[in-house]
C-alpha cells in the first residue's frame, strides 16, 4: 500500500518526468505508469503505441435442438488479423480433426447436426472464443452457454374438465423448461389458433377466457423439438350452459415468484373462476396498477399480467385481486429483477517501466453483485504478493518485469451472465543516457531504522559528486529470493533518506540505491540485506474509528486506545486522502480526536489511524469515508445561450457549474430577467435542478431583454452568470417553412482567406435564425460554418493560395435550411516562389554491423568532388521493415554522409532511403537500399509448453510447444530438460535434443504416478535462448489396458528366444553369401590376370613386375595425412585436392607394373579394389602443391588415375586433360584408363593433405621410368575425372584452383576439366598412347633421382 501511495506522491512530483523519462539511461527507477493516450516521450527512444485488439462480436447464450445446426458468432479486430480458437468448458477444441465443428472465416464456430442424448451431451456446455496475435497477446471473449433441448418430458398433462359458458378454463401442459418454446396446442387434432381470448402462458398452460360453445372438444399439447413430435394425453373440455346460480370464487392459477433479467418480458399468471364471472385487478406494493393507459403493462386473457421490457424498478410484490361483486380473493408473488454485469469503469491502457507499481481499475455493477476475476493473455491471474486485488475489483501489479507486458482483461460474472473488458500494458524501454559524466554509487547505505513493517534507509553522496545537491535517488528493493524489484524515489533533489512502507514482519529484504543526475542514472550501490522485526510488540488497530463532517471544509475524526497496545502508546498518525485521488496525507496526533480543516466542500475523504509505541507503528485501522458538508455553489452555470422563439417568448439554455464548484447537490436554478432599455423590475423564475432550459413567455414584442442564471443548493444561491441579452421579434414571423434565398452574396479573395458578405432574404416574414456558409476546393460541401442571424459578413481563414473555392450561403431556421446561393473565388497566389527541389542522394548502401545496427552511407552529387559539406544542409534517413505490413517509417537526421541506425530487430530485412534538405529546399527520397540484420540468440523461451500422456502408453508422454516469440533467427533445434526435482541443478536434469522443425516430442519409459518437471530451450545459429518456465506433469497410474499391462515372464522368455533365433539365422545366411561372393570374385580376378599376362607377353619388356621394386622413399610426417573424401549428401560442389606439377621434373611417367607391385606391398584403403594407383598418386603428391578443385558433377567416391607427361610446362599455365591428339614432341599429355564399374563404384578417394612448413619437410621420389611404352593392366583400372555414370554427358567447365607451393603461395591457376570420352575413344587412346623414352631422358631422370636421394640422406643425417 505504501508503495502505491509512494507512486501516487511521485506522480505529483515535478521532477519525476524530467529525471525518469527524459534523462534516465539504464533504468527509470520509480517511474509512474502513463495511461492510454499519454505515452511518455523520451528523446532517442521510440515509444511503442497501443495496438487496437478487441472483439467485434462475442458469442451469446443459445438454445438449440437435436440434429440442428448452431453458429456461435465471434469476430475480433487487430492488425495483423488474430488467430481465433475456441474453448469448451475451459478446454481448447481441436477443430482440425472434428467433422461436425468447424471454424468459419470470420472466427465463428459452426456446429452441424447437434448431438444430444441422455448419456451423451458433447455439444452442450460453455463456449469461449480466444483471439491471439503472435508477439502481441491473447484476449478471451465472454462465456456463452449452449443449451440443447432435451427429450420431451411432460411434468404435467391436461386433465378432462368442464367450464360454464362465459367463465374461464385452463388446461395444463408443463414440460422441461428448455422445451417450452416448442409447445403448441391442438383442438380436435387441428392446430389451435391463439387470440386475445385464448392464450398460451410461458409455462405451456392453455387459458381460455369467456368460454363459448365452440371451445368444447378434444385437446392435446404437442412438443416439436427437431425429432418426431410428442403428444400429451388427449382430454375433453366440456362447455356447460350458464346455470345462472352463484358459485364460489376460486383461483385456477395463482402467480408464483419469478426471476427475470432487465430487458426481458414477464407474465405473472393469474386466472380465477366463479359465477358471476370475476374481474382481475393488479397492485404492486399496495399501489394499484393502471393497465389500460400503460404501454408496458398488459392484462392478458383470464387476468394474467404481462410486463414488457422489465426494468429494475419493476421489482417488488405483486397482488392479483379477483372480484365478482360477491366476494374478493387475492394472491401475491414476488418479482425479482436481475441485471447482467455492466462496466461503470473499464480498464485503460497503461505505459509503464520496469520496477513500477500499476493499478488496472475496473468498476462493475449488476444484480446479483458480480464477482470479478482478472485474466492476462488468456490465463487466469492468481493473486499473490505482487498481483493483488485492491478496492474490491482493481488489479494491482507490484514491481513490474518485462514478462508482465500484454493484455489484461477484467471479467465480471453473476448468475445472469458475464462480460469482459480489457486493456494493454506496455513496458517501455528507457531512453539512453545523454553524453556526460554519470554519478558513481551512493556510499554508506545503511538501515537507520528497522521496524516490523517499514525500514528507513540513509546514505551518503557518491564519491563522484560530494555535494550532491542536484542528485535524486531511487531505492530498489525486493524480498530475498524474488526476482521482482520495487522502487521508491526521494521526494526532492539532495534528499538522502527514504522510508520503505508496507513490508512484511520477520522478512529479509534486499536494498540497493542509485543516483541520477541530468545525464542519467549512475552506478548501483552494493546490495544491502536487512530483516524486518517480528510483529509481536506493536500496537493493534485503534477501535471505534469514527469521522463526521463539522463544516463544509472540516471533518472531525475520533478513535479509542488499541486493545493490544503492547506497551504505552506514544502517539497516533492520522492518514487521510480525497476519494478519487492518489495522494495520501498524514498528521501526527497525541490525543484520541482531531479536526482536519481546509478540506474541499462537499467532497468525500477516507481516514485511517495507526498507533505508535516505542517499537514502531502498529496495525492500521480500516478506512472510514465521510463527505464534507455542502455549501452554496462557488461558480455560475456555464454556456448560457438565448433563442428567440417569437415576438413574446425567448428560450434560455445553460449547463451546470463545473463539478468541483457545485459544493453540493444542485437543487434548482434561479433565472432573473429584465428589460434592457431602462432599469425595470427584475423578474425571477425557479426551475428544478435537473432542468437545463426554460421558455420565458409573456414578453413584449420588439423588446430587448437581459437574462442571467444562478445555481442553488440546500445552502443557498451561488453566483449568477453575466447578463446576456436578446430581442423579441417585432411580429410573429412565419416558421412553418424554411427561409428564402439570401438576396445577395459577395466574396473578396485574399491569399489565404476569403471575405464573404451578404444581405438577408427579401421576404422578411419568415424567421431566419442564422446562416450556414459552406466552402471547399471545387465543392462547397467540404466545410460548413454557422453564424448568427444578425451577422452580415464572415472571413474564411486558413485557405490554400491560388486555389479555386466554391462558396454557398443558406439561411436556416428550426424547420431547416433554405435555398443556397452560390459564388466562387480564386485565392491570390503566394508571392514567394516555391524553391526548386534538390537532387536526391545516390549510391545508398547498407552495411550490416551487428544484430541491431546497420550503417547507411551515400553520396551527394550536389556536393563538390571531394564530398565535403560546407553549408548548412542536412540529411534525413528513413527506414522500415515490411513485417508487419503496416509498419511506419522511422526517421533520423544526419549532417554527414553516413548514419548508424541502431535499435533494429535481429534477423530482419530493412529498407533505407535518404533525403537531403538545405534551407527550404528538399530533395525526393533516394532509391532504397536493403539490409538484413544478423541473427541473435533467442531472447524468449519456447511458449505454450504442454505435456500430455500418450493414450494407451502411460509411461510415454508427449511434449508440445510453440516457437519462441523472439526467435531472432531460424530455430535450428530445441533441448528438452526434465527432472523429478524442480529445484535440482540444471546439469542434473535429463536432456532430449529435438530438431528445429519439430514442435512435439515423445519421452518414453517414465516412472508411473510420478511428478515430472519439463523445461524447453531453443537454439539458433547464434546460440541457446532462455529456458521456459517449469511445467509439471504427473504420469498416470498403472493401467489395465493391453498397452499398459506388463509382459508376463513366459512372454518375455519366448520373445528372447525368438530374437536370438532370428539373429543366429541372419548371421549364418550372411556368412554363406559372403563365402559365395568371395569365390566368385576370386575366379573372376584369375581370369583377368590371365588375360593381362597374355597381353604383356607380346610387349617389348617381358620381365616380371615383381622384380621391379622402386625405392620406397615415402616419409610419414605429422603434417602429412591420407584422408578419404567422404561421400557428402550436400548437393554443393565437392572440393577435391588435386595435384598440379610444379615443373617438368615432376611430370614423370609411372609404370603400371610398378604400381601393381606397390599395391601389393602397401596397406589398402579399399580392400579388393585397385588402390595402388591411388597410393602411387598420393606418393607423387608429397612435394607438390595442394589445389582445391570443386567438381560440380563428379561424385566423390570415384578414383582418379593420372599419368603425367614429361612435357615441360610452366607452373602458371593451364593443363588440358584427356586429349585425343599428341603433343608436337610426340608425348601424350595425360592418359586416363577406363575404370571397372563392378570394382570401383561407391568407393572413397584417399587424398593427401599437405601442410608444408619447410621446403623439404615432406616429399616423394618419382618411380624409374621404363624405356618402352607403359603396359596396360586391366586388373588395375583407373577412372577419368568425370564419373562413369556420366560418360555420355560432355561437360566442359573451367575451374579455378588455389595452388600453394612449398614455402610460398602462388596465384590461382585455371584448370580445364574435360568431358569423359566415349568408351570407343578410351580404348583407342589406350592403344595409341605410348611413352617412349630416349637414353638421354633416362639419364636425366636417373640423375634427378640421385639428387633426391642425396637430399634425403642430408635430411635424415640432420
Amino acid at each position: 500500500m505504501a508503495a502505491e501511495r509512494g507512486a501516487r506522491r511521485l506522480l505529483s512530483t515535478p521532477s519525476f518526468w524530467l529525471y525518469c523519462l527524459l534523462l534516465l539511461g539504464r533504468r527509470a527507477p520509480g517511474a509512474a505508469a502513463a495511461r492510454s493516450g499519454s505515452a511518455p516521450q523520451s528523446p532517442g527512444a521510440s515509444i511503442r503505441t497501443f495496438t487496437p485488439f478487441y472483439f467485434l462480436v462475442e458469442p451469446v447464450d443459445t438454445l438449440s435442438v437435436r440434429g440442428s445446426s448452431v453458429i456461435l458468432n465471434c469476430s475480433a479486430y487487430s492488425e495483423p488479423s488474430p488467430k481465433i480458437e475456441w474453448k469448451k468448458d475451459g478446454t481448447f477444441l481441436n477443430l482440425v480433426s472434428d467433422d461436425r465443428r468447424q471454424l468459419l472465416p470470420d472466427g465463428s464456430l459452426f456446429i452441424s447436426n447437434v448431438v444430444h442424448s441422455k448419456h451423451n451431451k458433447p455439444d452442450e456446455g460453455y463456449y469461449q472464443c480466444v483471439a491471439t496475435v503472435e508477439s502481441l497477446g491473447t484476449i478471451i471473449s465472454r462465456t456463452a452457454k449452449l443449451i440443447v433441448a432435451g427429450l420431451p418430458r411432460f411434468t404435467s398433462q391436461p386433465e378432462p374438465s368442464s367450464v360454464y359458458a362465459g367463465n374461464n378454463a385452463i388446461l395444463n401442459c408443463e414440460v422441461n423448461a428448455d422445451l417450452v418454446p416448442f409447445v403448441r396446442w391442438e383442438q380436435n387434432r387441428q392446430p389451435l389458433l391463439l387470440d386475445d381470448r385464448v392464450i398460451k402462458l410461458p409455462s405451456g398452460m392453455l387459458v381460455i377466457s369467456n368460454a363459448t360453445e365452440g371451445d368444447g372438444g378434444l385437446y392435446r399439447c404437442v412438443v416439436e423439438s427437431g425429432g418426431p413430435p410428442k403428444y400429451s394425453d388427449e382430454v375433453e373440455l366440456k362447455v356447460l350452459p350458464d346455470p345462472e346460480v352463484i358459485s364460489d370464487l376460486v383461483f385456477l392459477k395463482q402467480p408464483s415468484p419469478l426471476v427475470r433479467v432487465i430487458g426481458q418480458d414477464v407474465v405473472l399468471p393469474c386466472v380465477a373462476s366463479g359465477l358471476p364471472t370475476p374481474t382481475i385487478k393488479w397492485m404492486k406494493n399496495e399501489e394499484a396498477l393502471d393497465t389500460e393507459s400503460s404501454e408496458r403493462l398488459v392484462l392478458l386473457a383470464g387476468g394474467s399480467l404481462e410486463i414488457s421490457d422489465v426494468t429494475e424498478d419493476d421489482a417488488g410484490t405483486y397482488f392479483c385481486i379477483a372480484d365478482n361483486g360477491n366476494e374478493t380473493i387475492e394472491a401475491q408473488a414476488e418479482l425479482t429483477v436481475q441485471a447482467q454485469p455492466e462496466f461503470l469503469k473499464q480498464p485503460t491502457n497503461i505505459y509503464a517501466h520496469e520496477s513500477m507499481d500499476i493499478v488496472f481499475e475496473c468498476e462493475v455493477t449488476g444484480k446479483p453483485t458480480p464477482t470479478v476475476k482478472w485474466v492476462k493473455n488468456g490465463d487466469m491471474v492468481i493473486p499473490s504478493d505482487y498481483f493483488k486485488i485492491v478496492k474490491e475489483h482493481n488489479l494491482q501489479v507490484l514491481g513490474l518485469v518485462k514478462s508482465d507486458e500484454g493484455f489484461y482483461q477484467c471479467i465480471a460474472e453473476n448468475d445472469v451472465g458475464n462480460a469482459q473488458a480489457g486493456a494493454q500494458l506496455i513496458i517501455l524501454e528507457h531512453a539512453p543516457a545523454t553524453t556526460g559524466p554519470l554519478p558513481s554509487a551512493p556510499r554508506d547505505v545503511v538501515a537507520s531504522l528497522v521496524s516490523t513493517r517499514f525500514i528507513k534507509l540513509t546514505w551518503r553522496t557518491p564519491a563522484s559528486d560530494p555535494h550532491g545537491d542536484n542528485l535524486t535517488y531511487s531505492v530498489f528493493y525486493t524480498k530475498e529470493g524474488i526476482a521482482r524489484e520495487r522502487v521508491e524515489n526521494t521526494s526532492h533533489p539532495g534528499e538522502m533518506q527514504v522510508t520503505i512502507q508496507n513490508l512484511m514482519p520477520a522478512t529479509v529484504y534486499i536494498f540497493r540505491v542509485m543516483a541520477q543526475n541530468k545525464h542519467g542514472s549512475g552506478e548501483s550501490s552494493a546490495p544491502l540485506r536487512v530483516e524486518t522485526q517480528p510483529e509481536v510488540q506493536l500496537p493493534g488497530p485503534a477501535p471505534n474509528l469514527r469521522a463526521y463532517a463539522a463544516s463544509p471544509t472540516s471533518i472531525t475524526v475520533t478513535w479509542e486506545t488499541p486493545v493490544s497496545g503492547n506497551g504505552e502508546i506514544q502517539n497516533y498518525k492520522l492518514y487521510y486522502m480525497e476519494k478519487g485521488t492518489d495522494k495520501e496525507q498524514d498528521v501526527d496526533v497525541s490525543s484520541h480526536s482531531y479536526t482536519i480543516n481546509g478540506l474541499k466542500k462537499y467532497t468525500e475523504y477516507s481516514f485511517r489511524v495507526v498507533a505508535y509505541n516505542k517499537h514502531g507503528p502498529g496495525v492500521s485501522t480500516p478506512d472510514v469515508a465521510v463527505r464534507t458538508l455542502s455549501d452554496v455553489p462557488s461558480a455560475a452555470p456555464q454556456n448560457l445561450s438565448l433563442e428567440v422563439r417569437n415576438s413574446k417568448s425567448i428560450m434560455i439554455h445553460w449547463q451546470p457549474p463545473a463539478p468541483a464548484t457545485q459544493n453540493g447537490q444542485i437543487t434548482g436554478y434561479k433565472i432573473r430577467y429584465r428589460k434592457a432599455s431602462r432599469k425595470s423590475d427584475v423578474t425571477e423564475t425557479l426551475v428544478s435542478g435537473t432542468q437545463l432550459s426554460q421558455l420565458i413567455e409573456g414578453l413584449d414584442r420588439g423588446t430587448e431583454y437581459n437574462f442571467r442564471v444562478a445555481a442553488l443548493t440546500i445552502n443557498g444561491t451561488g453566483p449568477a452568470t453575466d447578463w446576456l441579452s436578446a430581442e423579441t421579434f417585432e411580429s410573429d414571423l412565419d416558421e412553418t417553412r424554411v427561409p428564402e434565398v439570401p438576396s445577395s452574396l459577395h466574396v473578396r479573395p485574399l491569399v489565404t482567406s476569403i471575405v464573404v458578405s451578404w444581405t438577408p432574404p427579401e421576404n422578411q416574414n419568415i424567421v431566419v435564425r442564422g446562416y450556414a456558409i459552406g466552402y471547399g476546393i471545387g465543392s462547397p460541401h467540404a466545410q460548413t460554418i454557422k453564424v448568427d442571424y444578425k451577422q452580415r459578413y464572415y472571413t474564411i481563414e486558413n485557405l490554400d493560395p491560388s486555389s479555386h473555392y466554391v462558396i454557398t450561403l443558406k439561411a436556416f431556421n428550426n424547420v431547416g435550411e433554405g435555398i443556397p446561393l452560390y459564388e466562387s473565388a480564386v485565392t491570390r497566389p503566394h508571392t514567394v516562389p516555391d524553391p526548386t527541389p534538390m537532387m536526391p542522394p545516390v549510391g545508398v548502401q547498407a552495411s550490416i554491423l551487428s544484430h541491431d545496427t546497420i550503417r547507411i552511407t551515400w553520396a551527394d552529387n550536389s556536393l563538390p568532388k571531394h564530398q565535403k559539406i560546407t553549408d548548412s544542409r542536412y540529411y534525413t534517413v528513413r527506414w522500415k521493415t515490411n513485417i508487419p505490413a503496416n509498419t511506419k517509417y522511422k526517421n533520423a537526421n544526419a549532417t554527414t554522409l553516413s548514419y548508424l541506425v541502431t535499435g533494429l530487430k535481429p534477423n530482419t530485412l530493412y529498407e533505407f532511403s535518404v533525403m537531403v534538405t538545405k534551407g527550404r529546399r528538399s530533395s525526393t527520397w533516394s532509391m532504397t537500399a536493403h539490409g538484413t540484420t544478423f541473427e541473435l540468440v533467442p531472447t524468449s523461451p519456447p511458449k505454450d509448453v504442454t505435456v500430455v500422456s500418450k493414450e494407451g502408453k502411460p509411461k510415454t508422454i508427449i511434449v508440445n510447444w510453440q516457437p519462441p516469440s523472439e526467435a531472432n533467427g531460424k530455430i535450428t533445434g530445441y533441448i528438452i530438460y526434465y527432472s523429478t526435482d524442480v529445484n535440482a541443478e540444471i546439469h542434473d536434469w535429463v536432456i532430449e535434443p529435438v530438431v528445429g522443425n519439430r514442435l512435439t516430442h515423445q519421452i518414453q519409459e517414465l516412472t508411473l504416478d510420478t511428478p515430472y518437471y519439463f523445461k524447453i530451450q531453443a537454439r539458433n545459429s547464434k546460440g541457446m535462448g532462455p529456458m521456459s518456465e517449469a511445467v509439471q506433469f504427473r504420469t498416470p497410474k498403472g493401467s489395465n489396458s493391453p498397452h499398459g499391462s506388463p509382459t508376463s515372464p513366459l512372454d518375455s522368455n519366448m520373445l528372447l528366444v525368438i530374437i536370438v533365433s532370428v539373429g543366429v539365422i541372419t548371421i549364418v545366411v550372411v556368412v554363406i553369401i559372403a563365402v559365395f561372393c568371395t569365390r566368385r570374385t576370386t575366379s573372376h580376378q584369375k581370369k583377368k590376370r590371365a588375360a593381362c599376362k597374355s597381353v604383356n607377353g607380346s610387349h617389348k619388356y617381358k620381365g616380371n613386375s615383381k622384380d621391379v621394386k622402386p625405392p620406397d622413399l615415402w616419409i610419414h610426417h605429422e603434417r602429412l595425412e591420407l584422408k578419404p573424401i567422404d561421400k557428402s549428401p550436400d548437393p554443393n560442389p565437392i572440393m577435391t585436392d588435386t595435384p598440379i606439377p610444379r615443373n617438368s621434373q615432376d611430370i614423370t611417367p609411372v609404370d603400371n607394373s610398378m604400381d601393381s607391385n606397390i599395391h601389393q606391398r602397401r596397406n589398402s584403403y579399399r580392400g579388393h579394389e585397385s588402390e595402388d594407383s591411388m597410393s602411387t598418386l598420393a606418393g607423387r603428391r608429397g612435394m607438390r602443391p595442394k589445389m582445391m578443385m570443386p567438381f560440380d558433377s563428379q561424385p566423390p567416391q570415384q578414383s582418379v588415375r593420372n599419368t603425367p607427361s614429361t612435357d615441360t610446362m610452366p607452373a602458371s599455365s593451364s593443363q588440358t586433360c584427356c586429349t585425343d591428339h599428341q603433343d608436337p614432341e610426340g608425348a601424350t599429355s595425360s592418359s586416363y584408363l577406363a575404370s571397372s564399374q563392378e570394382e570401383d563404384s561407391g568407393q572413397s578417394l584417399p587424398t593427401a593433405h599437405v601442410r608444408p612448413s619447410h621446403p623439404l619437410k615432406s616429399f616423394a621420389v618419382p618411380a624409374i621410368p621404363p624405356p618402352g611404352p607403359p603396359t596396360y593392366d586391366p586388373a588395375l583400372p583407373s577412372t577419368p575425372l568425370l564419373s562413369q555414370q556420366a560418360l555420355n554427358h560432355h561437360i566442359h567447365s573451367v575451374k579455378t584452383a588455389s595452388i600453394g607451393t612449398l614455402g610460398r603461395s602462388r596465384p590461382p591457376m585455371p584448370v580445364v576439366v574435360p568431358s569423359a570420352p566415349e568408351v570407343q575413344e578410351t580404348t583407342r587412346m589406350l592403344e595409341d598412347s605410348e611413352s617412349s623414352y630416349e637414353p638421354d631422358e633416362l639419364t636425366k631422370e636417373m640423375a634427378h633421382l640421385e639428387g633426391l636421394m642425396k637430399d634425403l640422406n642430408a635430411i635424415t643425417t640432420a
